[in-house]
């Protein structure tokens, strides 16, 4: 069954006014212009990564490509934008005809990215095309700081499976689009059902603090639980006295019991005297869990623990002090004229204070060394060079309005796995540092 299809009350039935008002006035001005019509291209690149990180990594895509299509101009949305007198009548009848009809080119999801790279290039009217910016903008920056937040943790976790258990520490919409690319970036498991349902992520969940100040003793809270759960659940040992805890939870499960879970203290020194403790009381395939506001760098520090997995929620969700990827979305090419046929122009921004642009419809290769690791990113306008055309990075996501690229999130999973991997060690780093590869650009001519 795909869940994707099946709709839940965290879908909407229109994006069409998560947007800002000034691409409808856009819109507007354009259409008396006469200009709303010419052919463009607008790109979505990011000038920085946020100060310290060594990679992007591209997530939401799925999401732009429900997003785009359920925008539409219902009667609803029609009758908020007349009665505020934000367009006039002939933009109104010119919306409730909207339809995207371009295409979308983009890096594939679970991609990793860097400075300039066009992660996602829109190709249509300049009027169908502007209505998209911050719908595509609020998904791709949201989305992809989670889901690169995700990956560091990953990378430091190793081979311990991460759970994301951050949905009380954000709005309930984004907690659901949080589980979705932590989950690109590598976490394994979710406890929002939210999450579970709408995207088939696996979902975890045991029990906290309150059940066991519910019962008149500890050993009554595990007993209800094993009882209803199995041998096999997870019980949390740090309510009260943690060693008392461990002893009473064998004893009620016996050495079958499936994991213990830490949430407070010295989390470092704690898991092994639990480790120990458990072993002593022979219970040596009972794995520890290990929670508590965890971020990239405490679960580093705990590499040399006998920790099993981590449960992390308020830094993941918040993307672990980069809650954005500072994308933007920018016009970089378009005809002069209406005329289908018209060449495109590029176009660019000139500004000072770092937030010039660079003008032309672009291509995007990966350069690897003999070894097979990335060592530039490479942009450019007009041909691919030869020895680049097989390791393009954009590929079509919609061709003609129609989606052409939806695929399984376990596969964005796994094609960020391998994207991290073929990044040169130092990517793994937590200490701060530049973009672990450079950008190069290319100029040539856009071409139309």
């Amino acid at each position: 069954m795909n869940t994707a299809d099946l709709g839940l009350p965290v879908d909407v039935p229109s994006t069409a006014l998560f947007t800002d008002q000034y691409e409808l006035t856009m819109l507007r001005a354009a259409l008396k212009a006469g200009t709303a019509e010419r052919r463009s291209v607008f790109e979505v690149f990011t000038r920085r990564l946020p100060n310290g990180r060594r990679y992007g990594v591209v997530a939401g895509t799925g999401r732009v490509l429900d997003a785009v299509e359920n925008f539409r101009f219902d009667p609803g949305v029609l009758g908020f934008l007349r009665e505020r007198q934000i367009v006039d009548e002939e933009t109104l009848k010119w919306l409730a005809d909207y339809r995207f009809s371009g295409d979308i080119w983009g890096y594939p999801e679970g991609e990793v990215y860097f400075p300039g790279s066009p992660v996602m290039r829109v190709e249509g009217s300049f009027a169908e095309c502007v209505l998209l910016e911050t719908v595509i903008l609020s998904i791709l920056n949201h989305d992809s700081a989670i889901a690169a937040a995700a990956s560091r943790m990953a990378s430091a976790a190793g081979d311990r499976p991460l759970i994301e258990m951050g949905a009380r520490r954000t709005h309930e919409l984004a907690a659901v689009a949080a589980a979705r690319a932590a989950y690109v970036g590598g976490f394994a498991t979710t406890s929002d059902l939210a999450a579970g349902f709408r995207y088939g992520i696996p979902t975890v969940g045991t029990s906290a603090h309150a059940f066991t100040l519910l019962h008149d003793r500890e050993r009554d809270a595990f007993q209800a639980q094993v009882e209803t759960l199995g041998r096999g659940t997870t019980l949390l040992v740090d309510t009260y006295d943690v060693a008392e805890a461990v002893r009473t939870a064998v004893e009620v499960a016996g050495p079958e019991l499936g994991a213990v879970r830490i949430d407070s203290g010295d989390l470092l020194l704690v898991a092994h005297r639990v480790r120990q403790q458990l072993d002593e009381l022979g219970a040596t395939d009972t794995k520890i869990i290990v929670t508590s506001d965890l971020d990239e760098y405490a679960i580093a520090s705990l590499a040399a623990a006998p920790v099993d997995a981590y449960g992390v929620g308020t830094q993941l969700v918040t993307g672990s002090g980069h809650p954005t990827s500072s994308m933007v979305y920018k016009l970089v090419a378009r005809a002069d004229s209406a005329d289908p046929k018209a060449p495109l122009v590029p176009v660019a921004k000139k500004s000072s204070g770092g937030k010039m642009s660079i003008g032309g419809r672009k291509w995007a290769a990966r350069r690897l060394d003999a070894d097979g690791i990335a060592e530039a990113e490479v942009v450019g306008t007009g041909p691919v060079p030869a020895e680049l055309a097989g390791r393009q990075l954009l590929v079509p996501l919609v061709r003609g309005g129609t989606v052409v690229a939806r695929e399984p999130l376990d596969v964005t999973r796994d094609r960020h796995i391998a994207a991290r991997a073929n990044l040169p060690l130092s990517a793994t780093q937590l200490s701060r540092g530049e973009p672990v590869i450079p950008t190069e650009y290319v100029h040539g001519r856009s071409g139309s």
